[in-house]
């Protein structure tokens, strides 16, 4: 089979095909967008890029093999990323490949000292990481596949499911005990332990969705629908289809969702200048009220953060009731179990718990807030990870394995406290190798280490208490430069 020219792959994205890289081959992946089951935005960020080592991370090797099917022809190798339409790309352009790394599509604020910021947040980045160079990130790339390899080898994605049974046992008891006290009409007490069971078992759906208990696409996803939507009221859908466009372009403002939070935080200058979302195909306006909010998110963090579960609820019913999930293909039976899930939690929580059960408003008011403001540390664990860690976007030529670790971090904690973090400390590990079950990532840790080391890239762990202080600090380096912007305008208006 001849040989598939740059030109010709780049005149075939231009004419709207859906074109892949993936282990020297083109896949030619239009008919399957519709059908991929976590969503069409995670490969429209791969069109015209080497994907080899994200599809290795978040496939089995069943998956991979069927992709063959797709493929059109091998390329010119070594290849070089093209920026995806989906990023700013432009393949009418015959020089999109030629374009400059830093060249990154993204809208920069309308203030001097808010670029600056952001010229010198990429500047920074590009002293302590190593070389964008194709030598450098071909060896990091490497050094990446080998170290998977041996974790495949030595059996590290295997479940260890006499750990899900210390997990299960302790699930028993939280529910066990929110029943009893709810019986002996301690309701307080009772929303309390509830609350706890909601937060133990996000970590069960995370674990589902990734299919990192028994890597089996149905069963995987029908313990992660009863866990997340029968229990807990929340779209294991909408969770996959933003998680994994998460973990592909994570912390870049303009396409990862889970920094996407106007009108309440900011945590990239980018920001403040309403971007357009590529993930929710709108403009993220920095309207008046995120004008009046974000300059004081430092104070405001932790109590929205209590109010967090509500924001989830408002998401998974606009997933499930706008089908912005695959309409074709293996996932789209997901969807009518995820609405009859849904459904089902608010009969049982909204119905027959607070109205039936409770005896009066008050109760149900006090029931509903406890409930869900002790998941509050969830939200806190889910950002601590990304908020602190690096926003710059360097470029197409960037290794998988160097964007991931350059921004996420994990967190320290002793052993016996893992439960209390179900797996979120170890992010940075995660990211590296999303389908390892939690169980082991403390496990694989020296080896994540050592990998970084020969690799010259520093993996970053802070305590959870330090963790926090570098997110705060963020957040108020934010807000002071959201002061200065609203008191620019206000200069400018008077003027």
């Amino acid at each position: 089979m001849a040989v598939l020219s740059r030109e010709y792959v780049s005149d075939l994205i231009a004419q709207g095909h859906v074109l892949v890289i993936y282990q020297g081959r083109v896949l030619k992946l239009d008919s399957w967008l519709v059908n991929h089951p976590g969503g069409d935005k995670a490969i429209l960020h791969a069109v015209g890029r080497d994907a080899t080592d994200e599809m290795n991370a978040y496939h089995s090797k069943e998956t991979l093999w069927r992709m063959k099917a797709f493929s059109i022809g091998p390329v010119e190798e070594p290849w070089e990323n093209f920026l995806p339409p989906i990023q700013g790309g432009l393949f009418n352009d015959p020089d999109n490949y030629e374009r400059s790394m830093l060249d990154r599509g993204r809208s920069k604020p309308n203030v001097s000292f808010a670029v600056s910021a952001v010229d010198n947040q990429i500047a920074r980045d590009l002293i302590e990481y190593p070389s964008l160079d194709f030598s450098t990130q071909s060896r990091i790339t490497m050094e990446y596949r080998a170290l998977d390899h041996r974790l495949r080898r030595e059996g590290w994605y295997n479940c260890r499911y006499r750990d899900y049974l210390k997990n299960c046992l302790r699930y028993t008891s939280f529910l066990s005990l929110s029943m009893i006290f709810l019986h002996l009409h301690y309701y307080k007490l009772s929303a309390l332990f509830l609350g706890i069971l909601w937060h133990q078992l996000t970590f069960l759906a995370h674990d589902a969705g990734h299919l990192g208990i028994t890597h089996h696409y149905f069963i995987d996803n029908i313990i992660g629908i009863f866990v997340a939507d029968f229990v807990g009221g929340l779209s294991l859908g909408w969770w996959k289809r933003n998680h994994n466009v998460h973990h592909l372009v994570t912390n870049h403002p303009l396409h990862d969702p889970d920094i996407q939070h106007l009108p309440f935080f900011a945590i990239d200058l980018s920001l403040l200048n309403s971007i357009r979302s590529t993930y929710y195909d709108k403009i993220l306006p920095y309207d008046p009220f995120a004008k009046l909010v974000v300059p004081f998110q430092n104070w405001t963090y932790y109590p929205l953060l209590c109010f967090g579960r509500f924001n989830l609820y408002r998401l998974s019913w606009d997933h499930i009731l706008a089908r912005r999930g695959p309409r074709k293909g293996k996932a789209v039976w997901l969807w009518y179990i995820e609405l009859v899930g849904l459904i089902a939690f608010w009969y049982w929580f909204g119905y027959l718990l607070l109205y039936k059960t409770l005896p009066d408003t008050n109760t149900r008011i006090w029931y509903i807030l406890i409930s869900h403001v002790i998941t509050m540390p969830l939200h806190v664990q889910i950002t601590l990870s990304h908020f602190a860690m690096s926003t710059a976007d360097l470029g197409i030529h960037e290794s998988f394995a160097q964007k991931q670790l350059r921004t996420t971090m994990d967190v320290d904690c002793p052993e016996w406290l893992d439960f209390f973090h179900g797996g979120l400390q170890f992010q940075a590990i995660h990211h590296l190798f999303p389908r390892i079950p939690r169980h082991n990532l403390r496990r694989i840790q020296p080896l994540v280490r050592e990998f970084c080391k020969k690799v010259g890239i520093e993996y970053k762990i802070y305590g959870f208490v330090h963790g926090n202080e570098i997110v705060l600090g963020r957040l108020s380096e934010i807000a002071r430069q959201a002061k200065i912007l609203g008191q620019a305008a206000k200069m400018a208006s008077l003027g």
